[in-house]
Formats: structure tokens, C-alpha cells, sequence
């Protein structure tokens, strides 16, 4: 499956891009926000981790991980304990300083608090771990301005209501975030070129008579996110939409 080549390497790209090296893999992974498990299956099979913990608010989306994990033959349940379980980012029910590895991929921007997130995200690496956030944001603002155009502000606010969305803040945001709660080594980057492609290409397939059947087969809930993607398209065409990358370290205790 094609989708899911691209998905798989642009995880190895983000990894790579961060700084996580085979020759010192983190032994704890913590995916947030993780779906079905495809990236909490993926960098535990990659890095050899002793175990890998995923979490999603879609008790559907936690059941499926554990299926598919479980007959997932690269994954020695003797070697990598991996498991899935329902709960809240911004309410983790883990220990502090339980995880290696903190990886959030596309899902910061279903948060509705960004500042007790990336609490959350630093509460629970251990001293010496790495946090890395990969998420939508709207673009940073000018030196002499206060919010975005009016346009932008539509654009996003019909975006928001067909996925659910709360507000957009920039990468400039979280990077202000995770300094004021302690991160280190904070980078950030731009990848809106590689991946708005994307949405083209949804949108083609979207159209064809079998995306069409497809989509009227899924309710109006999947409609109406369908709907919305030419915006999406055009968020990114206008610059308005980012796909930002953060990574940032926690610091070791002396």
C-alpha cells in the first residue's frame, strides 16, 4: 500500500530528523495520540524497544491496535511489551519520568489546551529523553502583527468545524511553550512543501467513482471532513496551514 510506504518513511524522515540514533534507541516509547498503532509498532520493531505504550481517546482505535498488534509478526511480545489503552493526553495516567521517547504525530492540533499538553509531554520523559511533535499549525505571525487576516481566520474556523478543531496556534507557540516548561534543545522546522502533495492527491482519489462511493457509504461525518479538503489544500497553497516539527530534549538531572 502506497499510502502507508509514504507514511511509514516519513516517520523514519521525522525520527532521523530529530536525532534518534539505532546506536542509542530509546528502551520506552510513548505515542500520543496514537490511532491504530502504526508509529508505536513501527519505532518499537525499528529501535528494538522493550516497550512501546500507545494512547488514543477512541476506545475503536485502541481495540484495533491491540488486533493488529497482536498478529503483527515483527513484534516478539517476549522481547516488546506494546500496549494500548484509552486515555487523555492531557491527563496521563502514567508516572512522571516513565518514557525514553515521547512521539506525537498529528495530534496537537486536537488539543484544546496546547500549554497543559506540552506539560504533560515533558511530565512524563524521563531526565535525558526526548520529546518529538509533529502537527498542524497555522503560520507564525509577523513582527508587527497581532492575529492572522480575517481570511485566515474563516478559512480555518470552517476547517476546525468539519474536524473538530480548536483553535490553531504556531509552531512559534509550542517552541514558547516547551522553553517555558523546561525543554531543552528545542528545534523546529517547516516540511508544509513535502506534504502539502497530499492533499492533492486525496482529493484526486476522493474523486474517482470509487472514492465517491466510498465516501457516500461513510456518513455525513466523513462528508463533511471530505468537504473541507480543498480548503485544506488552499491553506497550505496560501501559507496559512504549516505542518511543523518539534523535538526538544528533557534536561538530566545533576
Amino acid at each position: 500500500d502506497e499510502h502507508q510506504k509514504a507514511q511509514v518513511l516519513m516517520v523514519d524522515k521525522v525520527l532521523e530528523w530529530s536525532g534518534v540514533r539505532p546506536e542509542s534507541p530509546p528502551a520506552t516509547i510513548l505515542d500520543v495520540g496514537c490511532g491504530i498503532g502504526g508509529s508505536t509498532r513501527h519505532i518499537v520493531t525499528k529501535y528494538g524497544c522493550e516497550a512501546g505504550t500507545g494512547i488514543t481517546l477512541s476506545p475503536y482505535q485502541a481495540r484495533r491496535a491491540e488486533e493488529i498488534t497482536a498478529a503483527d509478526a515483527n513484534i516478539d511480545p517476549q522481547k516488546s511489551a506494546v500496549s494500548f489503552r484509552v486515555a487523555d493526553a492531557l491527563n496521563q495516567p502514567f508516572e512522571d519520568e516513565s518514557f525514553d521517547l515521547v512521539w506525537s504525530l498529528e495530534s496537537g492540533e486536537h488539543m484544546p489546551d496546547k500549554e497543559k499538553f506540552v506539560s504533560e509531554l515533558f511530565r512524563v520523559l524521563k531526565p535525558g529523553g526526548r520529546v518529538i511533535v509533529v502537527t498542524w499549525c497555522h503560520r507564525v505571525l509577523g513582527k508587527e502583527e497581532e492575529k492572522l487576516s480575517a481570511y485566515e481566520r474563516l478559512l480555518l474556523a470552517v476547517i476546525n468545524k468539519a474536524y473538530y478543531l480548536p483553535d490553531w496556534v504556531s509552531v512559534a507557540r509550542y517552541e514558547a511553550l516547551a522553553e517555558a516548561e523546561g525543554f531543552r534543545d528545542i528545534q523546529v522546522d517547516d516540511w508544509s512543501p513535502q506534504v502539502a502533495p497530499f492533499w492533492t492527491a486525496v482529493l484526486k482519489t476522493a474523486l474517482t467513482p470509487n472514492g465517491l462511493r466510498g465516501l457516500l457509504k461513510s456518513g455525513t461525518k466523513t462528508i463533511r471532513g471530505a468537504a473541507v479538503m480543498p480548503l485544506m489544500r488552499l491553506g497550505f497553497a496560501t501559507g496559512t496551514i504549516k505542518f511543523n516539527l518539534m523535538t526538544a530534549v528533557k534536561p538530566a538531572k545533576k
